[in-house]
């Protein structure tokens, strides 16, 4: 087999999980950087109001983004499990047949989500004054959408096989060409935050065609014969319940989100531009927390799909002790640095003043953003997908119901902006460990050793 697989099912627990950690974080910050030079570039070269006019359209793009980012989160269950249990032919049919799901829903989302970025942008009101500048990133990010698709497809399958070394290498190749076109596109030829949009997805898009090509030389799984890369209906179809129910969480977290930009959006411009800066350092921050997610789930799914759940609760627990010490570290970082930090971004007093109590604020509730992450990193990788909908539905239930609330509260006014999303954290993480608690991930994976 081809050293670009890793099997987690023997060996140190936390040790694989740092290792699988450590260069998938660093892929992740790659990544983030598309967004952190979006907005630097945007918010410095074209002004607040162009950095509120991309921060209007985050929630909205996202929330299709996600649906493909669930069904390739589903589909990488499915390859680590089969994988954790030594079954080799079922791992290349997922592989293809998770493909053929991913292209088809990437390309319907592209068309779909353009046909809807006016209305949406108008039933989030977005101000008059940012309007035309939003639809117009909006627009060419969705077109993307089919580039995010492939791109999340193939991160998925190579972290599932244990590799979260080979999609780093082509993201800091690709996070390299994003800094320059956007400096091209924005500051040479002038295209607006148009430009910044149309930079992101080159780039992405690069980053996803050069990891298959490398995936396909390198890696064994990739060498299919024609029988493993024909269409299964039981595979297309299992790939297909797998990750709805994740994509569904992931949606329905969007629609969150998107109802609490529009309750930014009625503040104005000023706190619109704060709410986006904030919301691009929570992007950077919550990586660490993400990554450990993956890690998670990948530990989760070959050691659950080779019937180790004792293995997988230790590396769970070791897991939930590296996020705290991070999420305390933080909290200090954003004590002393948070103006400089918001100030790196905007150079408008009132902005980097309401940014940077906002980064303050949310630092003390890293802790169950973390929780979130680690609990929901081993449900999805021990196949507890159901969950993943309830998850879903309580983050729904948590950004609009404190957001209404908190909106209705004397002296509270913007500060339900970022209060709400605290609250929804400690709401998802409690649900989230409860749901650990009670067990019944260790009896829900799609595949098991036994059945080889």
């Amino acid at each position: 087999m081809a050293s670009y697989t890793k099997n987690m099912t023997e060996g140190s627990e936390i040790g694989h999980i740092l290792r699988f950690t450590l260069p998938m974080l660093a892929g992740n910050l790659f990544q983030q950087l598309y967004n952190i030079v979006d907005s630097v570039i945007v918010g410095r070269y074209l002004g607040y109001n162009a950095l509120a006019a991309v921060g209007a359209t985050g929630s909205v793009t996202y929330f299709f983004y996600t649906l493909c980012i669930g069904l390739s989160v589903g589909s990488g269950i499915l390859i680590s499990q089969s994988f954790g249990a030594g079954m080799e032919r079922e791992v290349k049919k997922y592989i293809s047949n998770s493909a053929y799901a991913l292209i088809i829903a990437g390309l319907l989302i592209s068309v779909i989500s353009n046909l809807l970025a006016a209305p949406l942008l108008r039933l989030m009101n977005t101000p008059d004054s940012i309007f035309d500048n939003a639809l117009g990133y909006m627009r060419i990010a969705c077109s993307g959408t089919i580039a995010v698709a492939i791109y999340n497809w193939i991160n998925a399958v190579m972290r599932s096989l244990g590799d979260s070394r080979t999609p780093l290498i082509f993201l800091v190749v690709a996070s390299v060409l994003n800094v320059l076109l956007d400096l091209f596109f924005v500051i040479v030829l002038k295209t607006g935050v148009t430009g910044a949009a149309l930079a992101t997805v080159i780039a992405q898009a690069l980053s996803a065609v050069s990891c298959i090509v490398f995936a396909f030389f390198k890696t064994d799984f990739f060498k299919m014969s024609r029988e493993e890369r024909k269409f299964s209906k039981l595979h297309f179809g299992k790939c297909i319940r797998t990750g709805v129910p994740v994509a569904l969480q992931n949606s329905m977290i969007s629609v969150s989100m998107v109802f609490l930009q529009r309750v930014a959006n009625s503040f104005g411009d000023t706190v619109i531009a704060a709410y986006t800066a904030t919301m691009r350092v929570e992007q950077l921050i919550q990586q660490p927390f993400s990554s450990l997610n993956a890690a998670l789930s990948t530990f989760a799914g070959q050691n659950t799909g080779a019937g180790l759940t004792d293995r997988t609760v230790k590396g769970y627990r070791q897991s939930v002790k590296v996020m705290s010490a991070f999420a305390l570290v933080m909290l200090e970082v954003f004590f002393l640095c948070s103006r400089y930090i918001i100030g790196f971004f905007v150079t408008e007093d009132a902005v980097i003043e309401i940014g940077s109590k906002a980064l303050v604020l949310s630092a003390f509730f890293y802790i169950p953003l973390g929780l979130i992450h680690t609990t929901r990193g081993l449900l999805n990788g021990a196949g507890d997908v159901t969950y993943a909908m309830i998850n879903g539905f309580v983050e729904v239930a948590g950004r609009i119901g404190f957001a209404l609330i908190l909106t209705h509260i004397p002296g509270v006014g913007m500060w339900a902006v970022w209060g709400t999303t605290c609250l929804t954290w400690v709401l998802t993480a409690l649900m989230s460990v409860i749901r650990y608690k009670g067990g019944k991930w260790r009896t829900k994976a799609k595949v098991q050793k036994s059945e080889v």
